[in-house]
């Protein structure tokens, strides 16, 4: 049910203010989700003044979230303005819009703001300064305050860009809901086949003819089949409530031991 936004342009630059200071706490388990946390807490205790929609909306900011830091203020400005107009009904929408859009969002941000703009002005003050003229210093510095003062604008683009969303599909936060989730499952789909990696070292050899059980059997059946198998038992020790850290450091274990007997390479 839609209800009246209650954000202003000074509660989104609080959120910027609180974003730039906690940008680089983050944790293993869900990475800079604290943050977001912290940078959005104030805005959420105005839109839910009721404890218990409070602690719901708190609870699901902290699932995972990982993204360029600059590019995350339009993200996060976004979302929070589905949540203001939509309240508790968005939640799953806004975790569908987070988990669907960080990885591209962030490609932009990658490329932009630490690759081409470092690069381009960091090329020109360094043989600005080699050739002993200080303005090389000044633009540099120039840009990265450029930079971080378009930080504080990039909640309220955001912001601003999700109150048109919800504007252009009123009634339909459930499609929306959906398309998110498709593709964020999508994408994490994706990412299970591309980022994570489990190379078998086990080969049967006939004489001359050597026969691979990963190559030749299993990813003739499936590809992929052991980063799925290796995603879902990962999943299941993470519902069964396992500690985040004992999965990582039982990751490790299982592939040091993998490597050094020669099952894993």
């Amino acid at each position: 049910m839609s209800k009246e936004p209650v954000l202003t342009r000074k509660d989104l630059f609080q959120c910027a203010r609180r974003w730039l200071l906690g940008s680089s706490t983050f944790n293993y388990g869900t990475q800079m989700a604290p943050t977001a946390v912290f940078s959005q807490m104030k805005a959420l205790r105005k839109m839910y003044p009721d404890d218990e929609d409070y602690k719901k909306s708190l609870k699901n900011q902290f699932r995972y979230f990982n993204i360029n830091p600059p590019m995350g203020c339009v993200l996060l400005g976004m979302t929070l303005a589905v949540e203001d107009s939509e309240g508790l009904d968005s939640l799953d929408a806004v975790n569908d819009l987070k988990v669907s859009l960080m990885g591209s969002i962030s490609g932009i941000g990658d490329t932009i703001m630490w690759a081409l703009i470092p690069t381009i002005f960091g090329s020109i003050a360094a043989y600005m300064g080699v050739e002993g003229n200080p303005v090389g210093l000044a633009l540099y510095v120039a840009a990265n305050l450029v930079i971080f003062v378009l930080k504080f604008f990039l909640w309220n683009l955001g912001y601003t860009a999700g109150s048109s969303l919800i504007s252009g599909m009123s009634n339909q936060l459930n499609a929306l809901t959906e398309a998110a989730s498709v593709l964020g499952l999508t994408v994490v789909g994706a990412l299970i086949a591309t980022t994570v990696e489990i190379n078998l070292g086990i080969n049967f050899q006939f004489g001359e003819v050597g026969l691979s059980i990963q190559e030749d059997i299993l990813n003739g059946i499936f590809p992929c089949i052991l980063p799925i198998f290796a995603t879902w038992g990962v999943y299941e020790l993470i519902k069964k409530k396992v500690n985040l850290s004992l999965i990582i450091l039982g990751i490790i274990i299982i592939g040091m031991i993998g490597a050094g007997t020669g099952i894993l390479v």
